[in-house]
């Protein structure tokens, strides 16, 4: 139902006034949530979190560096060479993967002459298993 007010002040469309026949009077006055039973939910996400999680997910969310760390995650560390072998991409291409799975904190990387050799951080990786399963 269009609020009257909004209507006489031209703004059809802009403003609708929601009755109590379309949700419980008990949530339509504020008291609290029919799902969870809080009062309100202001706080209840941790966005820094969410951000920090959002990245980590995005570096995982493509398919030559999730093959990436399942080829890593089956060693100590690996040379860029070897991961090269793995993927039907250049090692430029590679190359660039594993500098956004570095920069999401994913991997870490050994310089041994020129030479660079890369690990899975598996700390990092069960912190985004953990935040997954938290929302189960």
């Amino acid at each position: 139902m269009i609020d009257e007010s909004a209507r006489e002040a031209g703004w059809e469309g802009t403003w609708v006034n929601v009755t109590a026949a379309t949700i419980p009077t008990e949530h339509a006055r504020g008291s609290y949530c029919l799902e969870c039973g809080v009062e309100s939910h202001a706080g209840a996400v941790n966005h820094e979190a969410a951000q920090a999680t959002s990245a980590l997910l995005g570096a995982l969310a493509d398919p030559v560096r999730l093959g990436i760390v399942e080829l890593l995650s089956k060693h100590e560390r690996m040379c860029v060479c070897d991961i090269v072998e793995a993927f039907d991409v250049g090692q430029p291409t590679v190359s660039h993967h594993l500098r956004v799975l570095r920069e999401a904190d994913l991997v870490d990387v050994v310089r041994r002459g020129q030479w660079a050799y890369y690990g899975l951080k598996r700390e990092a990786l069960k912190r985004a298993a953990q935040d997954l399963v938290r929302l189960l």
